[in-house]
């Protein structure tokens, strides 16, 4: 097994090279703006990194969002063309799974996952860890994160939804963006216990701000 694992949902363009027992590489960038142009140079210096070609790859795994537009098409697009030219098979992640995965390392109980959506809302979903690992409590959902039911909001919250609004969250845990090493063990862990991913469809969850015109203008003299 190795596994290719990216995300482009939240802030961070993060990248990682797994063998199905240890990470051999990791690239990671904070930004929010440059999804395009970051991700392909961090796939070949992780590859670079790990000693291995592209050719050497047997699955990917990219994070289907919750999130933007234009970084979940990124990401999507770009696992789904590696998969045809390596004819190997791809998979989803919800990404906010990939978070909760991380944050589970060191918190037991319930707590929520609430991610930048921009237009003063959070994607979010509910969980809870056990010794067992995390398991999600709620459907993926975008919202005001004032309009989050009080039981949610006065949960221990991953993401950067704590700190974009702190008034509404009360207790505020890591991670909060995705990582593409939590991506890979999460994928690989679902994968070994013989549970589906997600097909690589984006989790928009909302209709895009960019919307075409109601009807057309004609440009020809009356």
């Amino acid at each position: 097994m190795l596994l290719l694992a990216l995300d482009t949902s939240t802030s961070a363009v993060t990248v990682a090279v797994h063998d199905g027992e240890r990470v051999l590489a990791e690239r990671t960038t904070i930004d929010a703006r440059r999804h395009a142009e970051v991700l392909a140079p961090s796939i070949r210096d992780a590859m670079a990194e790990a000693g291995r070609r592209p050719a050497d790859l047997t699955a990917v795994a990219v994070g289907v969002g919750p999130g933007p537009f234009t970084g979940l098409r990124v990401g999507i697009a770009t696992a789904a063309t590696l998969g045809l030219a390596l004819d190997i098979p791809t998979y989803g992640v919800c990404s906010l799974d990939a978070i909760a995965h991380a944050a589970a390392v060191s918190h037991i109980g319930q707590f929520v996952v609430a991610t930048d959506a921009r237009r003063k809302e959070v994607y979010w979903a509910r969980y809870v860890a056990t010794s067992d690992g995390v398991q999600r409590l709620t459907d993926p959902g975008v919202c005001r994160p004032q309009d989050l039911a009080e039981e949610v909001r006065a949960l221990p919250a991953a993401g950067r939804g704590p700190a974009l609004y702190p008034d509404a969250f009360i207790e505020s845990v890591e991670p909060v963006d995705v990582s593409g090493i939590s991506l890979a063990d999460f994928a690989l862990g679902e994968l070994a216990a013989g549970r589906p991913l997600l097909p690589l469809q984006p989790l928009y969850l909302r209709q895009p701000d960019a919307k075409p015109a109601a009807a057309r203008k004609s440009v020809l003299p009356r």
